[in-house]
Parts: structure tokens; C-alpha cells; sequence
């Protein structure tokens, strides 16, 4: 039985992705959660499977080190999923030091403590054990507005924000030990990430909470920079098969071939949600065009990203199965559903959580 350490689980990503192992694995692995609960981080979004016997739930900080030490030796970790991280590129600009912070320190004390758990005396490593980073195509920068013009595994890079300076920050960092102590991981560049459970700061559940409640769509410059759109259960898949199938010390892009102009994505959003609302919801009537509002542009704004997960698909077989229109009707109709996390997100209340279930335990 293979044991995970993942880190960030309950944030967006990360809370999919277990979900995701749950379903797939079942009883056949078990799960120990780190994470740190700042505004992004939710219990509420696991709150299904917390009572799992083969799960449990650390509150932590991945720059503290004897914590992180402490899991290791009571726990026989031999699978370290990456995900904690910072990021949010309007958050970096404010605040560059918290990123540098968690993204790059957070990082070192992870493969700093893995190491000293895995490594035997003769510096080699147990075949079992592997840590994959979890990184963002931000780190290469920006595209020309070519159609053949793609982010591939060997293109430079070339960050140009705070966000994307920590995360190649933090890439290099792991190349670095792969390169020096043939530290057994993989690294995975991803495309933006939609689904469910996505802090509504992000651009998908923004538009979508904005326009149910008739408030303006902030839209940065003229709405035409280009993003590629992943569905975040495809990606919990492609991070499941390079743990278990990526050959070690490779890099894999994984892009979602959904490549969307902001402004697009933000109309399909208004066409979709007039489609799935009932003629007599009075949030019908909030769904307008008018709404939109353009703003000034987000400093440093990188113009088009678009990854080719051409390696990913020739090496592990796989490839990205939700088209943008499904996977954006299948996120609408969970926040549908799922209207009191929203609510409690947007509130704050989403932080009283973990004080009600596993404060004084």
C-alpha cells in the first residue's frame, strides 16, 4: 500500500486530486493531508471522505521543518504529491514575500525532509519512493499570438511575476536535487485549472458568482489574452499516471488543448448559466452582457499560454478528456448544487471549519 503525503490538500487542486484517488484506489492507499488553512485552503471541501480511516489531516506549515520532519518519521511516506503553494498572480504583486516564502522555502524544507527520510547510506534511493512538484506553465512566460506557438518541456523559461518567479524558483530547486542527488522526482508544468471547490478570486468561479448575483465581470485590458483550460479531474488523472508511470527526473507538460480568450470564457459562462437557470429563477434576470467591465490591466500580464502535452501522451498515454463546453456546465452545475460552499467561502465562514471539527481534538 502505497502512503501519500500530499501537501495543499485542501485547496482546490489538491482537495480534487485526492478525491480523485479516493474514487480510483479505494482502501488500497492511504492519504495524510498537509496543509496550512490560509484563505485558500478548505476542509470543507473533504469534508466527505475526513472520517476515512486510511486519511488523515495535518495542519501545517511546509516551511516548518520539524514539523514536516515529525511526519515524516512517524509515517512510512513513500509518495510526496507537491502541491502548497501560493498562487495567485494579483496577490504575488501586492505581497512578493509570502510567495518567495511558501513557494521557494516551503519547497526546500520538502525536499530537505524527504531526503533525509529516503536516502540511504550509499545515496541511492527505495524504487518505491517519488516526489512529484507540482508547477504552472507561468513559468516560461508568454507566447506570441501564433496558433503553432506552444510551451514545451524545453522551452526557456522566462517568468514575469512574483507567482511564476517563485514556482521557477521552485522547479529549479527540485532539478537541482534530482541533478545532484539523483533525487527520485518528477516535475508537472499544468495549464490554468478549472472545476470544483476553486476559490472564487480565480477567473471561472469569479464570473460565475459575480453574474448569479448581478455584479460587474471585471475583465483586465481588452479580454483577449489567452489561457489553455484544463478540467481539474484531468489533471488529478495525469499527476496520478507520472506518479506511478513517469519516468524519474522528467519534466511532463500537462495542457488541456482548451485554448480560451478571456473575454470568450467569460461569455460562454453567461450563455451556459442562461441555459442551465429555470425560467423561474430570479438569478436569470442578473445574467447580462452589461455586466462586463473592463479594467486596467494586470501589471506584467503575460499575453497567451498554451502548453503541448505531446510528451505526456506518447510517454504515459495520456491526454486531456474534457472539452471546455462540458467541463464548464459540469462546474456550473456542481456550484449549483454546492450554493452553501459558496456562500461560506465568500463569507469567510468556510475558516470556521476546522475549529468546529478538529480544533480541541
Amino acid at each position: 500500500m502505497h502512503t501519500y503525503l500530499v501537501t495543499g490538500g485542501a485547496g482546490f487542486i489538491g482537495s480534487n486530486y485526492i478525491h480523485y484517488m479516493f474514487g480510483k484506489y479505494g482502501d488500497d492507499i492511504r492519504i495524510i493531508n498537509v496543509d496550512l488553512l490560509t484563505y485558500a485552503g478548505n476542509l470543507e471541501n473533504l469534508k466527505d471522505i475526513e472520517t476515512k480511516e486510511n486519511y488523515s489531516f495535518v495542519k501545517a506549515d511546509i516551511c516548518d521543518r520539524e514539523a514536516i520532519s515529525k511526519i515524516f518519521k512517524e509515517n512510512n511516506i513513500d509518495r510526496v504529491v507537491h502541491f502548497a503553494a501560493e498562487s495567485h498572480v494579483d496577490r504575488s504583486i501586492v505581497d512578493p514575500n509570502a510567495f518567495v516564502r511558501t513557494n521557494v522555502l516551503g519547497t526546500a524544507v520538502m525536499l530537505d525532509c524527504a531526503r533525509s527520510a529516503w536516502e540511504k547510506e550509499d545515496g541511492s534511493y527505495p524504487e518505491e519512493v517519488k516526489f512529484l512538484h507540482v508547477s504552472t506553465d507561468e513559468v516560461y512566460g508568454s507566447l506570441p499570438e501564433d496558433p503553432d506557438a506552444y510551451f514545451y518541456e524545453t522551452t526557456p523559461y522566462s517568468p514575469h511575476s512574483p507567482y511564476s518567479a517563485s514556482k521557477a524558483s521552485s522547479d529549479f530547486l527540485v532539478k537541482a536535487y534530482m541533478d545532484t542527488y539523483k533525487f527520485p522526482a518528477n516535475i508537472t508544468n499544468c495549464s490554468n485549472n478549472y472545476g470544483p471547490y476553486q476559490f472564487p478570486e480565480k477567473l471561472i468561479p469569479l464570473m460565475i458568482n459575480n453574474a448569479l448575483s448581478g455584479k460587474n465581470l471585471p475583465v483586465y485590458g481588452d479580454g483577449k489574452n489567452v489561457r489553455d483550460w484544463l478540467f481539474v479531474e484531468d489533471h488529478a488523472k495525469a499527476i496520478d499516471m507520472v506518479c506511478e508511470k513517469g519516468k524519474l527526473f522528467e519534466t511532463y507538460n500537462v495542457g488541456g488543448h482548451n485554448e480560451r480568450q478571456n473575454i470568450q470564457i467569460i461569455h460562454t459562462i453567461l450563455d451556459t448559466l442562461r441555459e442551465e437557470l429555470s425560467d423561474d429563477d430570479p438569478r436569470k434576470a442578473n445574467i447580462s452582457e452589461d455586466l462586463i467591465t473592463y479594467v486596467t490591466d494586470r501589471k506584467g500580464h503575460d499575453r497567451r499560454y498554451a502548453i503541448a502535452p505531446d510528451k505526456i501522451k506518447k510517454d504515459l498515454g495520456w491526454y486531456p478528456e474534457t472539452k471546455f463546453e462540458d467541463g464548464i456546465r459540469k462546474t456550473i452545475k456542481w456550484y449549483f448544487e454546492n450554493e452553501d460552499w459558496m456562500k461560506n467561502v465568500t463569507s469567510g465562514d468556510y475558516q470556521k471549519y476546522y475549529d468546529d471539527m478538529y480544533e480541541g481534538r
